[in-house]
């Protein structure tokens, strides 16, 4: 992902919208330096004297302030900190900066055409069921039915009068996202792992505040596998590190065999080829060109998790041609999912393709 930066002709530092364009820009500092809110700081105050969003009417030691109004970040002993708001707000950001990219008219909401427990109301009711949620009640229609079963005069409510609107049903969900943290994520001065964490930061945020019952747990992938919380999503960076793909899927499987779940998947977002696996104790690598037996023992892990009916969708950062192939056929032996695609659009695939694919069962 790349910022370009020119002489700064917007909004005044009275103007509301001034404030939040300077909060855009360290949202997104923040998120390129891991969460360092300092560091974050020291590149807003180079940007804003270079290009003249801070002057001696406003400078960073008012945006610092602004900052802790906000109630964004907090100065320490040890210097500034992102808070849980803090923290919040980005993950929002993110959320809202992905579906902004969707297409109007595009994938709907998160929803089954099944009717069943736990969605929105819809207009219709049935007879009143063991274990119905009495706050669906439908109090008309039972009076009514009440009325037709013993007349106005003798009106009594029973068991068998009582309607219920029907709900929406909404499966239950269980995902995993595969982020490569190999050095390839950062190479030739491309950042890739800024969009990779804005699409985990969104994630999270759209499944806490509306999917509540779903899961999401991460994993990083490069010479090995580890998995992150949540909380440290902000923290990702990139590192000298090969691609063990391999290791990444397995992890995934194992997190997704201890879930309960209608669906479980699988978003692996990546931009190299596997070039790592570990064999007999140690890490096999070979960064030059696709190793047979590197890559046949990823092929198997995907077509293992194929028989788990953990379905695999490959978001695709690179456009070399056998690349592309090995992808292929991972996909293909899975009967998963890819898409071909960049860091600029990346967020819109994942999230057309989280909210598809709540909408059924996976075989």
């Amino acid at each position: 992902m790349r910022f370009d930066y020119s002489k700064w002709k917007g909004p005044r530092p009275e103007d509301l919208e001034f404030q939040r364009q300077l909060m855009e820009i360290y949202r997104n500092l923040l998120l390129q330096t891991g969460g360092d809110v300092d560091e974050a700081l020291r590149w807003m105050e180079h940007f804003g004297e270079q290009y003249g969003f801070f002057n001696d009417k406003f400078g960073i030691d008012d945006f610092k302030k602004m900052l802790e109004e906000s109630g964004e970040a907090e100065k320490t002993t040890h210097g500034y900190q992102v808070t849980p708001r803090g923290e919040r707000r980005i993950r929002q950001d993110s959320l809202n900066e992905i579906f902004n990219a969707l297409q109007a008219g595009g994938a709907g909401d998160h929803r089954t055409p099944q009717a069943g427990k736990g969605g929105e109301r819809l207009s219709e009711t049935r007879a009143w069921q063991f274990g119905d949620d009495l706050g669906n009640l439908d109090p008309l229609g039972s009076v009514s039915n009440a009325v037709k079963r013993g007349g106005i005069d003798d009106l009594t409510l029973s068991e068998e009068d009582l309607e219920v609107f029907e709900t929406e049903h909404l499966s239950s969900c269980a995902t995993v996202l595969m982020v490569d943290v190999s050095h390839s994520m950062i190479l030739y001065g491309e950042d890739r792992i800024t969009p990779a964490k804005k699409i985990a930061l969104a994630l999270a945020q759209l499944i806490q505040s509306r999917y509540p019952k779903d899961t999401l747990d991460v994993v990083l992938f490069g010479d090995d596998a580890r998995q992150v919380q949540l909380k440290d999503l902000m923290k990702i960076q990139a590192g000298p590190f090969h691609t063990n793909t391999r290791a990444g899927l397995q992890m995934a499987r194992r997190i997704l065999e201890s879930r309960k779940g209608v669906n479980k998947q699988i978003f692996m977002i990546t931009d190299g080829k596997p070039s790592a696996i570990h064999e007999f104790g140690r890490l096999y690598k070979n960064p030059f060109g696709l190793d047979p037996k590197i890559v046949n023992k990823t092929l198997e892990e995907a077509a293992f998790c194929r028989r788990k009916r953990i379905t695999i969708t490959t978001f695709m950062l690179a456009t070399d041609g056998p690349l592309l192939d090995f992808v292929r056929r991972l996909t293909e032996l899975n009967h998963g999912r890819i898409y071909e695609t960049d860091p600029q659009n990346v967020g819109a695939y994942v999230f057309r393709d989280f909210v598809k694919n709540r909408r059924k069962r996976l075989h």
